[in-house]
């Protein structure tokens, strides 16, 4: 099973981007996934999640800003992320769960700057 993350980039403070992430060799649906970032420094946390049946959930620093969707059929999951700051900075991580599996993909790195 392999998670391709990608979308990652240098943007402005206010702009936006668009995560996707793609599962590949994966014959089931994913029960939840994630997506997850990691700044200079800090420890990974998560960002957004979304299960099966399309129950969504934010950190709150990123509630009103980021929207998680997935196709679930296609085991794809992505991140709008509008009005982005530079605190957002960080590499962004997907994570695909089908307990009691955890598989993560790749990171991309997001860097807000002007």
């Amino acid at each position: 099973v392999q998670l391709q993350a990608s979308g990652g980039g240098l943007v402005q403070p206010g702009g936006s981007l668009r995560l996707s992430c793609a599962a590949s060799g994966v014959n089931f649906s994913f029960n939840v996934m994630s997506w997850y970032r990691q700044a200079p420094g800090k420890e990974r946390s998560l960002v957004a999640s979304i299960n099966n049946g399309g129950s969504v959930s934010y950190t709150d620093s990123v509630r009103g800003r980021f929207t998680i969707s997935r196709e679930g059929a296609k085991n794809m999951v992505y991140l709008q992320m509008n009005n982005l700051k530079p605190e957002d900075t960080a590499v962004y991580v997907c994570k695909g769960q089908k307990l009691p599996d955890v598989y993560w993909g790749q990171g991309t790195l997001v860097t807000v700057s002007s």
